[in-house]
């Protein structure tokens, strides 16, 4: 099997998530690799300093402003898409969070918040890229940063709903799949499932949840856990980012060596 992202070369990938942790990490590697990446984010700050280091690569970093909690920000994502850059052709789903609380007395925004950025604006900014590769007659690739606790519960506490929310993610990966066979598209769609990797997701969650910071239960677990880094990540997109156009990897399930679970 011949593994190459040169066909990609000055092609249109959109990241969701794109200003830090693993989004910024695929942003990084995608520019590396000739991309004309467009970066959607609320940080848009984060994303234009992270275009200014990457102003000699042989691709380019766009940063737009948009949460995918609002289904208006991902529509005018498009719309500037389509008035400004090439075609979608890769859209890399990574915007993701997890909250603190349990399911025994947990906040309601909390599990919303989950759901609406790690399902509904999945789901949302997924469709949009679709009308838009068939609009103009790309065979893309979709590609959803999952977890792995969207294939088990593992034992961690105050994880709440979002293992459910990345099992939703595990679903929607399949369901694409046999939609787009459905009607004889040639958009590829898979699912990258990293255990624990080390980002700001957990002090993001937490401060989003109200907590001044990690707790320190979590804090101790965390530092004894094997870890993953965000480039660990970006290098598994690439490499099925590569494949030819035949070949769908659907699911792939990478964790640190030494992870307990």
């Amino acid at each position: 099997m011949a593994v190459s992202v040169e066909r990609w070369k000055g092609k249109v990938a959109v990241v969701t998530g794109a200003s830090s942790g693993i989004g910024a990490a695929i942003a990084e590697q995608l520019v590396q690799s000739g991309f004309k990446v467009v970066g959607l984010a609320r940080r848009k700050e984060r994303m234009d300093e992270l275009a200014k280091q990457l102003e000699s690569k042989s691709g380019k970093l766009y940063a737009f402003q948009a949460d995918v909690t609002k289904e208006e920000d991902i529509l005018k994502a498009f719309e500037w898409i389509k008035e400004n850059v090439e075609p979608v052709h890769v859209l890399i789903n990574n915007a993701g969070i997890a909250g603190a609380g349990n399911l025994r007395n947990g906040k309601t925004d909390t599990w919303k918040r989950i759901i609406d950025t790690n399902v509904l604006g999945l789901c949302i900014v997924t469709r949009e890229a679709i009308k838009h590769m068939r609009a103009n007659n790309v065979d893309g690739h979709i590609v959803h940063i999952n977890s792995l606790m969207g294939h088990r519960i593992v034992q961690v506490s105050g994880m709440n709903i979002y293992p459910a929310s990345k099992h939703a993610v595990t679903a929607l990966t399949e369901t694409l799949r046999q939609e787009l066979n459905s009607i004889g598209s040639k958009i590829k769609i898979s699912s990258v499932s990293p255990g624990y990797v080390k980002t700001e997701i957990f002090e993001s969650s937490c401060k989003a949840s109200g907590l001044p910071g990690i707790p320190a239960t979590r804090l101790e677990l965390l530092e004894k856990l094997p870890s993953l880094q965000a480039k660990d990540v970006a290098d598994a997109v690439l490499y099925i980012l590569a494949t030819p156009p035949h070949v769908q990897i659907h699911e792939l399930i990478m964790q640190p060596v030494g992870e307990p679970y």
